[in-house]
Formats: C-alpha cells, sequence, structure tokens
C-alpha cells in the first residue's frame, strides 16, 4: 500500500466502527479523518476535550474563526449547528462520568492486554498526556487507529515498555494491515487487507496474534 493512502484507509475502517448519534472524542492526526467517511445516516456528536460539544468539519486555516476556535490539538476548529462551548471542568466531568460513547486516538505502543502508551517520545520534550489517561478510561470503548509499525519496529507489543498511558484500555486497533480485537485471551485478528498474508502481519506484530475462524477481508 502507498503511504499517502494508509491515513484514510484506516480512517475509512474506523469509521464503520461508529452509529449515529454517538458522543465521541477524536484524537489528533488521523483520527480527524474519520468523519470524511462517515456511512450514510451516521451523525456525530463530537466533543473535544478542551470544551467543545458537536465540532463541525475542520476549517483551513484561511478559513478559521476569527475567534481562533481551536481543537485539543490547538488546531483550527468549528462548531456544527446546535454545538456548544463548556469549560474545562464541566467537560472532563462528561469523559469521566462514562458519557463519551467511544475515544479514538493514536498510539505509540500497544499490548496484548491492552495496556496503551501514547505519550511520551523518549527523548523528546512533551507536555505532558493531556486528556488521554481520563478518556481511555472514561469512554465505552477504546479503538486505536494507527500505522502497524514504526519505520519497520514492532508497535503491538507483547508487552508496552514505554511509560504507560492506562492499563487494559483499548478494545480495538485499526491497522493497515488488519483489525485486531483485544480480548480475555490475547490478541484476536478478525479482518485482515487482502495486501498482506497473515504471515505478514504477524512478522509485523511482537505480540502473538489469534485468527478468527471466520477471518474477514477489509473494506
Amino acid at each position: 500500500m502507498e503511504r499517502e493512502q494508509i491515513k484514510d484507509f484506516i480512517a475509512k475502517r474506523v469509521a464503520k466502527e461508529l452509529h449515529d448519534g454517538d458522543v465521541v472524542n477524536l484524537g489528533i492526526g488521523l483520527p480527524t479523518l474519520i468523519p470524511m467517511y462517515l456511512p450514510e445516516g451516521v451523525c456525530l456528536i463530537l466533543q473535544s476535550e478542551n470544551g467543545i460539544i458537536n465540532t463541525g468539519p475542520k476549517p483551513s486555516r484561511e478559513n478559521a474563526e476569527p475567534e481562533y476556535v481551536v481543537d485539543a490539538g490547538g488546531q483550527p476548529a468549528s462548531i456544527a449547528p446546535g454545538g456548544s462551548f463548556i469549560d474545562s471542568a464541566v467537560s472532563f466531568g462528561l469523559i469521566r462520568g462514562g458519557h463519551v460513547d467511544c475515544t479514538i486516538l493514536g498510539a505509540l505502543e500497544v499490548d496484548e492486554e491492552g495496556n496503551l502508551a501514547n505519550w511520551i517520545i523518549p527523548g523528546s520534550k512533551v507536555p505532558g498526556m493531556g486528556g488521554a489517561m481520563d478518556l481511555v478510561v472514561g469512554a465505552k470503548k477504546v479503538i486505536v487507529a494507527m500505522e502497524h509499525t514504526a519505520k519497520g519496529s514492532h508497535k503491538i507489543l507483547k508487552k508496552c515498555r514505554l511509560p504507560l498511558t492506562a492499563v487494559n484500555c483499548v478494545d480495538l486497533i485499526v491497522t493497515e494491515m488488519g483489525v485486531i480485537a483485544v480480548t480475555g485471551d490475547g490478541l484476536k485478528l478478525t479482518e485482515y487487507n487482502p495486501e498482506y498474508t497473515v504471515a505478514d502481519i504477524q512478522k509485523a506484530t511482537e505480540a502473538k496474534l489469534n485468527v478468527t475462524n471466520d477471518l474477514k477481508k477489509m473494506i
């Protein structure tokens, strides 16, 4: 698969996991592409932890609101009709109170127990983990949307090596190679990209993958 196709391919598959009326929090980067690929008839309530309920389409910087509305990643944002601003305490009350149906975010590492590490890159200065630690324990479903490897190195591991964001929090992993469910019996490959064999996917994954009997093709 061409590199420039990967993010959209992943976003399109993740969009199939969402349902009309879901309250969804999208992480920065790849997850922001997901609204472009929602199935017909599916309308989400997008929540941004910095205090926006029902964010609208992502504007270009040239067409950004004069009030400089931004999302949690500091990128230009808009408000959909009926949307509103709330303060940080209320926003995190929604998250911690279990009112977010799904949160979708990237990861540096995920392991076979559903542990997540996504906030610190060794050797880099980072301001902190932001709202991720609250989101992944407060949302009803956690989906990791990411490239399968990083410059050839494994990202889906037997055990995370980086500092954890949260433990046993990930429900589903979607990459350009396949769809992997996190279960009590380990990681289960439920769908595969026909451009890769199951052997290819396992080679790119440090953790052992159990293959379901009804393994399906992705999109």
